[in-house]
């Protein structure tokens, strides 16, 4: 763990050293994609409200996560959820603990404003350490159809008690989440 760690809000000033991690991140070809959705997110309005947090050490950006509001389409229209995407951290800093932080630091945040319900795209041993759990064997969708082998990494989290086992149906992100290219693993 890196000691000194600030979670913060991020701000306007904040976004081209988010769109850099994300580019470190991921790497050019993807991170490229990454960070044009971060800021596609940030100016949607359907994808509001949104929480944007930036881990920083030092006076440098090392991580970035982005929850977004989603509509869960069924029999229980209006649960406050959310959907982790994206999170990143610059390579130097991985495996340090910093995702983890950004991550609950969010939840956190989110279970105080009430939310009952954040969704993630990931990978299922890493998402599930923080208690995401798979979302579809709960009769929770995802917007767009996984193949069998990515339908595990499909996972939802309960901020607040009594969602679980009630609510299911379809996610809906904002419009732009919206697009097939954002739903592989």
């Amino acid at each position: 763990m890196l000691e000194s760690l600030e979670i913060r809000e991020c701000g306007k000033s904040d976004l081209k050293a988010v769109g850099s991690l994300h580019l470190e991140a991921f790497g050019h070809g993807e991170g490229t994609e990454v960070a044009a959705l971060v800021d596609d997110l940030l100016n949607d309005p359907t994808s509001h409200p949104i929480l944007s947090l930036c881990a920083q050490h030092h006076g440098e950006t090392i991580g970035h996560v982005l929850y977004s509001s989603v509509v869960v389409e069924g029999n229980h229209p209006g649960t406050p959820a959310r959907i982790l995407a994206p999170l990143g951290v610059i390579p130097h800093a991985q495996g340090q603990g910093v995702g983890g932080r950004l991550i609950h630091v969010g939840l956190d945040r989110l279970r105080g404003e009430g939310v009952g319900l954040v969704f993630v795209l990931g990978h299922p041993a890493y998402y599930s350490r923080s208690g995401f759990e798979p979302a579809g064997l709960l009769g929770l969708d995802a917007p767009y159809t996984l193949p069998r082998e990515a339908q595990g990494a499909w996972m939802v989290r309960e901020l607040n008690p009594g969602y679980l086992g009630k609510v299911r149906g379809r996610v809906r992100c904002g419009d732009a989440l919206m697009h097939p290219r954002h739903w592989r693993e």
